[in-house]
């Protein structure tokens, strides 16, 4: 036999557990909030912006479709490069750094547009002063570099990073995870609340007795409390005070 439910039974169901939902959102946003600002440690990004263009020997000369491309499918390579040990060890040597050129590499974000010579180098650290100089010195050593490693000269700087006067950090981002907490809370409180329903067998209502023994209900004993049972003696003492009252009051006939 097929069960449904309708819409009125999941309101029930989510009325009847609607405190422990609440509860399970609420403080999944705490966590989140208290994760996000004492937890998790901020990082910084700043960027660094380097184009490529041969150099043009004729300046009265513009360059030519091929060397456009040719320019544009270099920078798939000068993104490996960039993030090589070749590059980065000699960063590290430049800055004195305490880490490796892999530890380094987690850092650097190398990414170009579509069809664009402008690749941008993002740098993201703990420390945006240390996030800013990553950058530059990445794009500078790069731009030393290149010529020898590929013979060619066509990086030229186009904007170096800056640090800010006030950084603001990237990660972690403090509404975005409570965001995130508050649906994930409620998803689960619901969830939770109709897998308790779910095993929950035992009979609470007239309708459960007849859905679970398929058969019509002839009648119901009600619980009755001690102070409901002692009101109801009360009550029946009364009623047969006030009975017998009247009889013994009424005028009696004799014959």
């Amino acid at each position: 036999m097929e069960e449904t439910i309708s819409l009125k039974e999941i309101f029930e169901v989510i009325k009847k557990r609607i405190i422990m939902i609440i509860g399970l959102t609420l403080g999944a946003a705490i966590i989140a909030a208290v994760i996000s600002y004492l937890v998790l440690t901020p990082e910084y990004e700043n960027s660094s912006q380097f184009l490529v263009n041969q150099s043009n020997p004729n300046p009265e000369q513009q360059l030519t479709q091929t060397e456009l491309r040719t320019n544009v499918e270099l920078i798939n390579t000068y993104n490996i490069i960039i993030k090589s040990p070749r590059i980065l060890d000699l960063v590290i040597e430049e800055m004195n750094l305490n880490m490796t050129s892999g530890q380094l590499a987690e850092k650097i974000q190398v990414s170009s547009a579509e069809n664009s010579q402008v690749v941008t180098v993002t740098v993201r650290d703990e420390n945006p002063a240390l996030a800013t100089e990553l950058a530059n010195t990445t794009v500078e050593v790069f731009q030393e570099e290149i010529p020898e490693l590929m013979n060619v000269d066509n990086v030229n700087i186009l904007s170096e990073a800056e640090l800010a006067s006030n950084p603001v950090p990237v990660a972690p981002n403090p509404l975005l995870n409570i965001a995130i907490a508050i649906v994930v809370g409620l998803m689960a409180g619901v969830g939770i609340a109709f897998l308790l329903e779910y095993l929950d067998n035992t009979i609470k209502s007239e309708s459960d007795i007849e859905k679970q023994l398929e058969v019509p209900l002839l009648g119901v004993i009600t619980f009755v409390t001690d102070g409901e049972l002692r009101q109801t003696e009360a009550t029946q003492g009364k009623a047969k005070r006030s009975r017998r009252g009247g009889l013994d009051g009424a005028p009696k006939k004799t014959i």
